[in-house]
């Protein structure tokens, strides 16, 4: 049972890569019928599923691919014209031949398929007998041959349709007998035949013995050819590389990229710790061995990244090859005369991906053909050529994949839909007059709009290129169309090669860090906030040529404004499709390649949000979702200019108990003489035990404070890295810093410098100097 169960696995695999390119390859047949090549290797196909299923006893695929296999066998041997009406049914018996596979794959038979050969068969007959499909019926069933007495037939040559109860004890032992040797004859021919390297091609047209066979159109003598002939090569030279494969379970790539995702996430994390320990020990001797050992870890981590990516890679043609048999399909429906040409189809991309691009893409293929191609008459009028054309190519561009939809057809008329989007109230005519034709474009992607005159089986029901636009932008992709009234349109689709692993551009917004998905980033500028202007209760700003809305992240996601920006800020230009927006941050982090995680399901539905990723210093940092983010920014009303603007007023400070001092200390002994030395100026001040529980009363917005004391040595955060804390906010940036410590050396008081200090206080020090210098830096009169 082992042994069966093996076998029917390999006939699956073998069968589904078999049929997954005879789409592809009959539709070319259509146009070119005496392409030997194509004939043979279609051919093969149907002749090696029909070997492998009468060996495995499924008799309906067994029956169809025999009668398939007749009608290919004539057309190759030129007795045959292969025209459209004989094409409609061969591709008709390769759908129900696809059937019987899913059916075996799911249920372990074809008898339960609930999938109806009667018809087809008869249709196939009479295309080999040189008839019409359409004259065919089906045939009457045969009468049952009456059954020979058991004695006068030798026990070891009864038919295999004898009733067992009509035979004897020992003539049923014998039948039982030589059956399981023919059964292991075969099994032993195939696996000799396997591990001498024969290809699935060859084992499934390995010789079997005759008694076995469904018909006689398989004698041996026909299936055994020469060494040196033709149609047999392209199997030989491919044994070989046969042997160089494995097939792994997807789950396991799956599991093994995982690991790399954390391997890259702990590399992200070495590579800071190392950039702190070198910033420490400048000019130690180890730090030279240490850099030798990340550089090499980095690079090997890189290295095994890339290897488990390829892995998972798969080539496009897998989505590709399908199309061919679509746009014939539709073609013949449509009474127009449409060529596809492919072209990149060996570009490789993340599996994951190559099984959510088949959707997408097949909507814009079937708009192409039914909005775009014109009908013949028309497009001979229009000074074409009859037959339309769609090309469909894929390239790589840096660490994605883009891939275009061409047609010669009537192009998109922007003006049309103008009408039709004001007329359904999707856009007002204020609006419609000031969008650009890229804009009116996007339109065609919202739910429920369509241009179609009609409902049909092919378009008119207003969905298609809505699900398209979602499940690119699952995908972390971006749409653009370009079109020509008369001579076409170009869709261009740009995806990230996988999943798992993206580049993102790290961008700050208050005291909080977001990673925005590179492939949604067109670009990143500074630019004054005199700039930004309010049209219609909107947030504008010019760039170059077009005006462009504006929204700042920190309002998108309700974070909480402690800090003040200048007179500059920097706006990140997004977009998805046509649309495109203005996102303002406080500050660029830079570009970093992040492993994305998923939130669980308690956090899986934050709008805005697409995961998280770890950073190098550990922290979590959120994925923005672009898409969703372009809506949300549609509901956010909020004065960016005023709310901004640097000139805002403070109130005014009537008495000395209007200024605070933030004293930061772990002594409590050292917070009291402070106080005491302090007291006469009658300001007030406010304790912290330490560096972190000081940061978070800076940003608390009740506490605007005029000036801080910071000692050094301190649990949780020394005074050092809570000064560089505090200077990353703009708000602060002028905020004067007190450090009072007993650390005296040269080199501390350069490095209070460099985070930032103002002052510099040695310990022990009078009440008066420290009285003088906190009244010169926070201006007391």
């Amino acid at each position: 049972m082992d042994d069966m169960q093996e076998l029917l696995e390999d006939f699956l695999v073998e069968s589904f890569e078999l049929i997954e390119q005879i789409d592809h390859d009959l539709v070319e047949l259509e146009s070119n019928p005496d392409d030997l090549e194509l004939l043979n290797r279609i051919f093969r196909v149907a002749h090696t599923v029909k070997g492998s299923s009468s060996f495995l006893n499924f008799d309906t695929l067994t029956k169809l691919t025999h009668h398939m296999e007749d009608v290919l066998n004539k057309a190759r041997h030129g007795e045959l014209k292969i025209t459209a009406d004989v094409m409609d049914v061969v591709l008709k018996s390769v759908d129900m031949m696809k059937g019987l596979l899913v059916s075996i794959r799911d249920n372990g038979n074809d008898s339960n398929s609930g999938i109806d050969i009667s018809q087809i068969c008869p249709q196939l007959t009479a295309i080999s007998e040189g008839q019409s499909p359409a004259s065919a019926t089906p045939a009457p069933e045969p009468a049952p041959a009456p059954e020979p007495a058991a004695a006068d037939i030798p026990p070891s040559a009864i038919p295999e349709d004898i009733d067992p109860n009509t035979l004897s004890e020992d003539q049923i032992n014998a039948e039982i007998e030589r059956l399981l040797k023919v059964r292991k004859a075969e099994d032993e021919a195939r696996r000799a035949a396997k591990a001498s390297g024969a290809t699935p091609a060859a084992l499934a047209t390995a010789p079997v013995a005759a008694s076995d066979k469904p018909d006689a159109a398989d004698k041996p003598a026909a299936a055994a050819k020469p060494a040196g002939d033709g149609a047999n090569a392209p199997a030989k030279a491919s044994a070989n590389a046969s042997d160089q494969t494995i097939r792994v379970e997807v789950g396991r790539l799956d599991y093994l990229m995982n690991l790399v995702g954390e391997l890259v996430l702990s590399k992200n994390r070495l590579l800071t710790i190392y950039n702190d320990v070198e910033e420490r020990y400048d000019g130690e001797q180890f730090l030279e061995e240490l850099n030798q050992v990340v550089s090499s870890l980095s690079l090997v981590t890189t290295d095994v990244q890339l290897a488990v990516m390829k892995t998972r890679m798969q080539p496009i043609a897998k989505v590709f090859n399908k199309f061919p048999r679509v746009v014939r399909d539709i073609g013949r429906d449509l009474n127009k005369q449409i060529d596809l040409i492919i072209s990149g189809e060996e570009t490789e991309l993340d599996k994951s991906i190559v099984e959510e691009i088949g959707d997408p893409l097949t909507h814009i293929i079937r708009n192409s053909c039914d909005h775009g191609i014109e009908d013949p008459a028309t497009r001979k009028a229009a000074g074409k050529p009859e037959k339309g054309t769609i090309e469909l190519k894929a390239y790589n561009e840096g660490n994605h994949i883009v891939i275009e939809i061409i047609d010669d057809g009537k192009g998109i008329d922007a003006e049309a839909i103008r009408i039709k989007a004001v007329e359904r109230g999707l856009i007002s005519e204020n609006e419609a007059d000031t969008m650009s034709n890229k804009e009116i474009y996007s339109i065609i992607f919202r739910p429920g709009f369509s241009m179609a005159a009609k409902v049909t089986n092919i378009s008119g029901r207003g969905v298609g290129m809505d699900v398209v636009k979602t499940n690119v932008e699952k995908l972390h992709g971006v749409i653009d169309i370009d079109s020509e009234i008369g001579k076409g349109t170009t869709l261009k689709l740009k995806i990230p090669l996988t999943l798992a692993i993206i580049q993102s551009l790290l961008v700050g917004t208050q005291e909080e860090i977001y990673a925005i998905p590179l492939a949604n980033v067109n670009e990143t500028v500074r630019v004054s906030v005199d700039n930004i202007y309010t049209i219609e209760g909107k947030n504008v700003l010019r760039l170059r040529d077009e005006v462009l809305s504006l929204v700042r992240l920190s309002d998108l996601f309700g974070v909480k404004q402690v800090l003040e920006s200048g007179d500059q800020t920097y706006v990140v230009v997004i977009s998805v499709a046509e649309t495109k927006l203005g996102i303002i941050v406080d500050n660029l982090i830079g570009q970093e390649e992040i492993v994305i995680k998923s939130l669980g399901s308690y956090l899986a539905n934050i709008d805005g949000i697409a995961g998280g990723t770890i950073r190098g210093d550990g922290r979590v940092t959120l994925i923005v979702d672009v898409g969703v983010i372009m809506d949300m920014a549609k509901e956010v009303k909020v004065d960016i200019k005023s709310s901004m603007s640097a000139e805002a007023t403070q109130k005014a400070k009537e008495s000395p108990a209007d200024y605070k001092v933030l004293v930061v200390d772990d002594s409590k002994m050292d917070r009291t003489i402070i106080s005491k030395a302090l007291a006469p100026t009658g300001i007030t001040l406010i304790e912290a035990t330490n560096g972190l529980e000081a940061l978070n009363i800076i940003k608390s917005s009740e506490h605007a404070f005029d000036a801080v004391l910071i000692d050094i040595e301190m649990p949780k955060m020394d005074g050092y890295t809570l000064a560089g804390e505090i200077r990353k906010y703009s708000k602060y940036r002028n905020l004067p810093l007190i450090a009072v410590t007993s650390r005296t050396s040269k080199s501390d008081r350069l490095r209070g410098v460099e985070v930032g200090m103002t002052e510099y206080i040695t310990k022990p020090y009078s009440a008066e100097y420290l009285e003088n210098v906190v009244r010169k830096n926070i201006k007391l009169p």
